[in-house]
């Protein structure tokens, strides 16, 4: 397991804003457990091929880590280990430093690029979830350095740290590759406002959608 990237912070948490809103998920958790539970049960041939199939074709392709860590950014400034499947060239930012994911990020491997398509170099972060790291749904973890960047440049950006961050949320099913991160923290700050089971449901269902049509590469939805 390699460890893509860089962060400028020895801490092992990044502070939250004073004016960070003030949000009431006690559900969440309960939720996700619920979630994760059933579809792990009732899907475990899947996960099983998956977990086989993913692994062996990234190796095969280039003979490089399977999976990769980096650290990112949780609730309350909390700092994390994030899993995932490699889908991009080994220490793909070595001289690039932390940067946004473009839209055809040359960095990003033929095997990757089907991958995240479906959203399956994502699949390691159930780990993250089991750990209580991140939720289902939630605006999605970021780096460090990109999470005092962006507080810089948009204040609000903070107010994303007072809810777990989640696999999947209303920036992804919305948005695209190509979002500009400004327009991002809008989406997620109205997932953070309107933070409801139904809406959880909603937006799994939509991301279940996208994935079976292969669309979480930036094509048109």
């Amino acid at each position: 397991m390699e460890s893509e990237g860089h962060t400028s912070s020895n801490t092992s948490s990044i502070r939250v804003p004073a004016n960070a809103i003030a949000v009431h998920d006690w559900w969440k958790r309960p939720f996700d457990l619920i979630v994760l539970s059933a579809v792990h049960i009732a899907l475990a041939p899947i996960w099983l091929a998956l977990w086989t199939f993913i692994p062996l074709t990234i190796w095969l392709s280039d003979r490089g880590p399977v999976f990769y860590t980096q650290a990112r950014v949780g609730k309350g400034g909390r700092i994390f280990r994030a899993y995932k499947f490699r889908s991009m060239v080994p220490d793909a930012e070595r001289y690039t430093g932390a940067v946004w994911a473009e839209e055809d990020d040359p960095r990003i491997t033929r095997v990757g690029r089907f991958l995240r398509s479906r959203a399956l170099d994502e699949l390691p972060q159930v780990i993250n979830m089991w750990k209580g790291d991140i939720s289902l749904v939630g605006p999605r973890p970021e780096r460090p350095e990109l999470v005092e960047e962006f507080t810089q440049q948009w204040p609000e950006f903070g107010n994303r740290l007072a809810v777990r961050p989640g696999l999947t949320g209303i920036a992804q099913v919305y948005g695209r590759y190509s979002t500009h991160p400004r327009d991002k923290v809008r989406y997620d700050m109205i997932y953070v406002r309107r933070m409801s089971p139904w809406l959880d449901i909603k937006l799994l269902v939509l991301s279940v959608l996208i994935t079976v049509r292969a669309r979480w590469q930036g094509e048109e939805r």
